[in-house]
Parts: C-alpha cells; sequence; structure tokens
C-alpha cells in the first residue's frame, strides 16, 4: 500500500479568517472535499487514501472553524459551511468536485448538496444526525450516554456545554489508542469495537489532539449548530446524494438515517450489521463507487 503525503495549507476566506487545509492522494486526482466528524479536524487515513487513489480520487480536507488551526466563526449555522467549501475549491483551482461526511460532517456535506448544486458533482453522508427539531424524531433514543449527556448539555445553555466539552476533551486527550474504546464508553457498540483497534484507533485520537488544540470551540459550535436551524431548506437536496447508516451505531442511532431517508431527495443506503466508525472503514469503496457512478 503507498503511503501518501499529507499536505498541510492556510487558504484565507472574504471574512478575513483562515482554514486550514489538508490534501493526501494523487496530485492530478479529481477532487473529494471530505467534511470530518465532531470533535475532529482536517487529515485522512492512509488506508482510506488508496482506496480513494485506487478510484483516482484526491482527497481534500478542512478544519471546521474553531477546529485545529482553522480561524473560529462564533455563532455559525451547518450552512456557513458552503462559502468555506467555495473559497477552497477556488483556492486549489477546481470549480467541481465530489464531496463526503462522515458523523458530524455529514450535515455539512448535505448542507453542499443543497447550497452548491453546480459545484458538487455528488456527495455521500455517512452517520448524520437529523435536525435536532426533526418532527416525530426521538433525537437521543439510542444514543450512548456520552452522547445524551452532551447534548443535554447544549439544551442546558452556554456556560454548560463549555464546561461538559472542556471535561470531555481533558479525557480524550489523556487517552492512549489502547484506552479509547474505554474513554468512550457507551457510545461504542460491539461492531465498533472491532473497528476502533490499532492503527485506526492511534489516528482518530491524533485527530482530536490537534482539533482541539485551540479549545473546544469547532466542537461547541457544530453542536450549536447542529441544534439550531440548520439555513437551508433540506427539501432543496439538488446535487446527487447518497446517505449511509448503520444499525449497530449508537454515536448517531439509525433512525436519523431513517428520517432523512424519508426527507431527502437522496439514495439511501441502510446497513443493519454496521455501527457508527465500521461502516466508515469497510464500506468505504462501495462508498465511493457510488459517488463516482455520477461524472461530469
Amino acid at each position: 500500500m503507498a503511503v501518501w503525503d499529507q499536505d498541510a495549507q492556510s487558504v484565507s476566506v472574504a471574512d478575513g479568517r483562515v482554514l486550514e487545509v489538508v490534501t493526501a492522494g494523487p496530485p492530478d486526482g479529481l477532487p473529494l472535499i471530505v467534511h470530518h466528524g465532531t470533535p475532529d479536524a482536517a487529515s485522512h487515513f492512509n488506508p482510506l487514501v488508496e482506496v480513494g487513489a485506487e478510484r483516482g480520487l484526491r482527497h481534500i480536507g478542512c478544519s471546521r472553524p474553531g477546529f485545529g488551526d482553522s480561524t473560529r466563526l462564533a455563532d455559525r449555522t451547518v450552512a456557513s459551511c458552503a462559502t468555506d467549501v467555495a473559497a477552497i475549491a477556488d483556492a486549489l483551482g477546481y470549480e467541481r468536485f465530489y464531496s463526503l461526511g462522515a458523523s458530524g460532517g455529514g450535515p455539512h456535506v448535505i448542507a453542499c448538496a443543497a447550497l452548491l448544486p453546480d459545484r458538487v458533482i455528488a456527495a455521500a453522508s455517512i452517520a448524520s444526525p437529523a435536525p435536532f427539531d426533526a418532527e416525530g424524531l426521538d433525537w437521543t433514543a439510542g444514543m450512548g450516554e456520552e452522547n445524551v449527556e452532551e447534548f443535554g448539555a447544549m439544551q442546558a445553555g452556554g456556560d454548560e456545554l463549555e464546561a461538559y466539552l472542556v471535561a470531555r476533551g481533558e479525557a480524550l486527550h489523556g487517552a492512549t489508542g489502547d484506552e479509547i474504546i474505554a474513554v468512550l464508553g457507551d457510545l461504542v457498540s460491539e461492531v465498533d469495537r472491532g473497528a476502533l483497534t490499532g492503527e485506526y484507533a492511534d489516528y482518530l485520537l491524533e485527530k482530536t489532539t490537534h482539533a482541539l488544540s485551540n479549545g473546544v470551540w469547532g466542537w461547541f459550535d457544530d453542536d450549536r449548530a447542529f441544534g439550531g436551524d440548520w439555513g437551508f431548506d433540506l427539501a432543496h437536496i439538488r446535487a446527487p446524494l447518497s446517505l449511509w447508516h448503520g444499525a449497530q451505531d449508537r454515536f448517531v442511532p439509525i433512525a436519523h438515517g431513517e428520517w432523512l431517508a424519508a426527507h431527502l431527495n437522496a439514495d439511501a443506503h441502510l446497513r443493519p450489521d454496521h455501527g457508527h466508525l465500521s461502516l466508515v472503514v469497510t464500506a468505504y469503496g462501495e462508498i465511493l463507487d457510488a459517488l463516482l457512478e455520477h461524472r461530469d
């Protein structure tokens, strides 16, 4: 397996902020803009980059505002990401691109499918939460205890959320790859335990440490964005979109995927044997193949 360099750069946007961008894979590959989870930052797991490279794709990641070395944008909405994504594509010289987002990146890739239809060739959302006010959805039902507590703190107000995230961030910062399952606790289903080992566990912890290196504000603003008005109409998804979700997911239960499948113009792939992490690790090639069915 090839080992791909992670090329980091800064991209300035019109309001004066700076975004941390990391690219990996064949330089002449088709652009794949990746929206990371929460908390997380721009970088790429080499085995997944290789899966993309085999299909002629170049991975492009951006740390959302407040994560890693990206300037914070307080009070941002989910929709705010579309302007940043367009600026990154412009800076890198891409008029059109594929896009993918997992977990906390899911709402953001859905936003780009709605708001940038002339630029997004096709998009894939993996294990995305539904809007907090989704009608008929018990939003925290089936979630692990840690996420129930987190979004309870979000509802309680900014001070409570900040305190909760600081404590969680400290626990993650001090962990090793061998300890991550214990730190994540009730969030990790049995199938995800099998995925969260070795090189992948170390990679996730390294990314999380970098994501929180300048504080918890990216995480804080993500949670508030998920809990507020997303800033666009979910009925107006105009780029091709696929949804992927596992029934063994305790981070974001499959009821969220089912709700999104029922309310979005999207091709749904609901997998009974997968969890939150295992879906990405084992089905990544299939997800990319679904994207590449749509070509300019």
